[in-house]
């Protein structure tokens, strides 16, 4: 039972909502609505404009107020008790008070019990540790979101350690191999060829226009799983949930977008269970053409500054979207430069263990897709930065090996374009062993997505050439690791510093505790949003990746070292998002890229004023 409400000439008149009797709404409620959506009446009917500011616009008034200030719990309409407990975004559930249940016609629709929020989380965190099977937590924590979101961050920020591999990798991943069997309603906009020619249109569905920050894929390449199709939109809704838990970006303002184009899993198009189109992946101009129509209609839609992350594309389709987009949008893609910049802060907090500085070292890749060569190159820039030495000298210092080999020069002819700056001079070696030997790294990367390839032998190798090996194995989920921590360390006889894409458990080798580090995208994707996103940049420069990392690598603690860690412990991950974005968000007002201005004083302070809160509201 919803009536919208209607801007009158005069607030003082009274409001009518029909519907099993009459109810008398004073217009006090109206003209709170419209002072907590910044004092502009137009925000009632929804900001009919299309076009988003791209600033960080407090949409639902979360922050604009103090926690204890009373707010009203509808921006668009009046709703009936029975509506609003079923608004994510305004449910609070069993922690509505006594004279929110009368003020809003709950009373008999709720259960007598009143909790607050922390009792509430408390009861939901003790039923999620009963399930033994982690994608049944994963079902349970996307009810909670769809039921309410603020109880739903509260519980991710607050228990951060424990549910991100739930609604990140590894879960993630199982969950999108079964996403059209655990599906139950949309999370995010799905486009398909059949919606070619009428994109923009599609966009206006979504209910929210100040979107910020969209995260899209074509599934094709979901993490180390391979071609999942319309299955992928798991991928875009996890990592938007961790824009928000972690980066503070407000769930209104975030878009997960799955564009769908087919599928080449024959196990999918088979399968009667199927959500997307069952066809071959269309490739070339039709392909082409349906992404330009996308990219145009994002924004027309919601303007210039809306940031665009392109999410688990293949290598093929990955770097030439990069290129091509680059220059028009603010596009980043986190396969690609969010990878590249956790491990480039991963490798320089590294230095501190092992010394020397970066230019020092020799690396060696195993896998030259899009992560590969994107860690590579940042390093390189880095380096390059560092010694102001040109690009092309500091890549040298890197070498990377594919499923054919080492990357050499005699290989150029026929290597794909972002593989033919890493071919250096060298006779061919065709096995990782014997690459490790011959180029002697300091420091052994993997991104291949094949498990098990670090193997004893080779843990053994860098251990003999190195005190103190650094050894990263990124691969996602934890079943495609290069190694397990375990085999890490044991091989190496307790000296490896060792980190992973995947969480595993602390390991106990010969008395001594060894708490193996993660190499996870998440440190690193929603501080460099939220610095993007209030500085007002347009578009994405290699030096804000470069700051992002310097940021994160300068949060690790003396007693991170002492444990070996090369990141920070993310139950401090909000503080360490705020102060990456400070640093991106100053990097851009170096650049002359902002359209936030004034530029803030004090940008950590800023940023930190700037995130969601998931605390509940007092309702009036």
């Amino acid at each position: 039972m919803i009536l919208l409400l209607k801007a009158k000439n005069h607030l003082k008149n009274t409001i009518t909502l029909l519907g099993r009797g009459e109810r008398k709404v004073s217009a006090a409620l109206m003209e709170s609505s419209t002072l907590i959506n910044g004092g502009d009446s137009s925000s009632l009917v929804h900001n009919m404009d299309n076009k988003s500011s791209g600033g960080v616009d407090d949409v639902y008034g979360e922050d604009s107020a103090t926690v204890d200030q009373l707010v009203t719990p509808w921006t668009v309409s009046v709703a009936s008790g029975y509506t609003l407990l079923r608004d994510p975004h305004h449910n609070k559930g069993l922690a509505f008070t006594e004279n929110e249940r009368d003020a809003h016609y709950l009373r008999g629709l709720l259960p007598p019990a009143v909790f607050n929020q922390e009792l509430q989380e408390k009861r939901l965190m003790h039923n999620l540790r009963q399930y033994d099977v982690p994608l049944h937590r994963y079902m349970a924590l996307m009810d909670l979101q769809e039921r309410n979101e603020k109880l739903f961050y509260k519980l991710l920020i607050d228990n951060v350690e424990e549910l991100l591999p739930i609604v990140y990798t590894p879960t993630v991943g199982e969950a999108c191999q079964k996403y059209g069997s655990i599906f139950k309603r949309p999370q995010g906009l799905y486009i398909s060829l059949k919606e070619k020619g009428k994109i923009s249109e599609v966009l206006k569905n979504w209910p929210e226009r100040n979107i910020q920050v969209i995260v899209v894929t074509d599934g094709e390449r979901i993490l180390g799983l391979g071609d999942l199709g319309c299955q992928g939109m798991g991928i875009p809704v996890g990592k938007l949930s961790l824009y928000t838990a972690l980066g503070g970006l407000r769930p209104s303002a975030c878009l997960p977008v799955t564009i769908d184009v087919g599928t080449n899993n024959q196990k999918l198009l088979n399968d009667e269970f199927y959500i997307g189109l069952k066809h071959k992946r269309a490739t070339g101009q039709e392909y082409a053409e349906l992404l330009e129509e996308f990219m145009t209609a994002v924004k027309q839609n919601y303007g210039e500054k809306v940031l665009v992350q392109f999410e688990d594309f293949a290598n093929h389709n990955a770097f030439e979207l990069l290129s091509k987009y680059s220059s028009s949008h603010l596009v980043f893609n986190d396969d690609i430069q969010g990878t590249a910049s956790v491990v480039l802060s991963g490798v320089i907090a590294a230095l501190k263990l092992v010394g020397g500085k970066l230019a020092d070292h020799k690396f060696l890749f195993l896998g030259a897709g899009e992560a590969g060569t994107g860690i590579a190159e940042l390093i390189a820039l880095e380096m390059s930065k560092q010694t102001k030495a040109p690009l092309e000298e500091t890549r040298k210092k890197i070498w990377l090996v594919d499923s054919k080999g080492l990357i050499v020069r005699s290989r150029i002819g026929s290597l794909q374009h972002f593989k033919q700056p890493w071919a250096h001079e060298h006779e061919p070696v065709k096995e990782l062993i014997d690459a490790v030997k011959a180029i002697k790294p300091t420091v052994l990367i993997g991104s291949s997505g094949v498990g098990k390839t670090f193997t004893k032998e080779v843990v053994e190798a860098m251990t003999s050439l190195n005190e103190k090996p650094i050894i990263l194995a990124l691969s996602n989920p934890t079943s495609q690791s290069e190694c397990t921590a375990e085999e890490a360390y044991t091989w190496s006889k307790g000296r490896a510093i060792f980190a992973s894409g995947s969480p595993f458990d602390p390991v106990n080798y010969e008395g001594e505790v060894f708490v193996p580090g993660q190499s996870n995208n998440a440190y690193i994707f929603p501080g460099f949003g939220l610095g993007l996103i209030i500085s007002g940049a347009i578009r994405v420069h290699d030096d804000m990746l470069l700051a992002a990392s310097e940021a994160l690598a300068a949060q690790v603690s003396e007693k991170n070292y002492e444990k070996g860690l090369i990141y920070p412990p993310f139950t401090n991950i909000r503080k360490i998002s705020a102060n990456i974005a400070a640093k991106v968000a100053a990097k851009v007002y170096d650049l002359g890229l902002a359209s936030h201005l004034p530029r803030p004083k004090d940008l950590v302070q800023y940023a930190e004023s700037c995130m969601y809160s998931p605390l509940y509201r007092k309702y009036r």
